[in-house]
């Protein structure tokens, strides 16, 4: 498949106009190959990423955390040696960030949802005034110790838990990555209980006084959904090859 073909495609079908106030330049970051056979997808862009992809022979790499966030980077140290490996193995970088978290069919958030168990979904949370995250029901309410139990099966990491909502969770609001905030937004809501990546000290008491569970699952694995079903999808529409490269930072 054509490079540019592709390109064209994961800007149309992840809708990367609508997120212009996204700090990331979401989109093709680097040129290679013009035929694309197979494709990687990883949550990062780092040397160690590019040098896995570029060894289990991608010609293109499709990453959440791209290279180029909101200015201009001098060609320089580390970023000049991570360019040149792209350049060098002739490996082109896709990066789609706030497109990522939101899609519908293929994102972290409406992605993870269903995995869970969710049901009766619905839009949560904004970025800039759009939608990102997703909120749903369990049909059945289930304890909170349990909830976390089934996301580190599904992540195999541990889940910290702020248990300041009720014991049994009914509803759930999901923002992946870095959302811890938006704690604040499901207890407005009147969610039981609220799932991101990463916690921030200041956000900690808020779980508690505001009477919300809040559930870290780690910036990077809550972020892993994405760019999976990504890859999935390119399978199934193009007969892509496509590969996982796995990098956990345990953050």
């Amino acid at each position: 498949m054509k490079r540019d073909q592709l390109v064209a495609w994961l800007d149309t079908y992840l809708d990367i106009g609508t997120y212009r106030a996204d700090p990331s330049l979401n989109g093709l970051q680097v040129a290679g190959a013009e035929e694309v056979k197979k494709v990687a997808v990883a949550v990062d862009a780092s040397l160690n990423t590019f040098q896995q992809a570029a060894a289990n022979g991608a010609d293109m790499l499709i990453v959440h955390h791209g290279l180029f966030w909101g200015q201009p980077l001098a060609i320089t140290g580390m970023h000049r040696e991570r360019v040149k490996f792209l350049l060098d193995a002739d490996v082109s970088l896709y990066a789609a960030h706030i497109p990522l978290d939101a899609h519908r069919e293929v994102g972290n958030n409406w992605g993870l949802a269903p995995l869970l168990g969710l049901t009766e979904l619905e839009p949560f949370g904004e970025f800039r005034g759009l939608p990102i995250g997703v909120k749903g029901v369990f049909p059945e309410p289930k304890p909170i110790r349990q909830l976390a139990e089934e996301i580190e099966k599904q992540f195999g990491e541990q889940v910290m838990v702020h248990a300041g909502g009720p014991s049994l969770v009914r509803s759930l609001g999901i923002v992946s990555g870095g959302a811890a905030w938006d704690v604040v937004t499901a207890a407005e809501q009147g969610l039981d209980a609220f799932l991101t990546g990463e916690p921030k000290h200041e956000v900690f008491y808020h779980a508690y006084e505001r009477g919300v569970n809040a559930l870290y699952a780690g910036h990077y694995m809550t972020e892993t959904v994405g760019v999976t079903l990504l890859a999935r999808k390119l399978e199934q529409e193009f007969g892509l090859a496509t590969e996982f490269v796995l990098l956990p930072t345990g953050l």
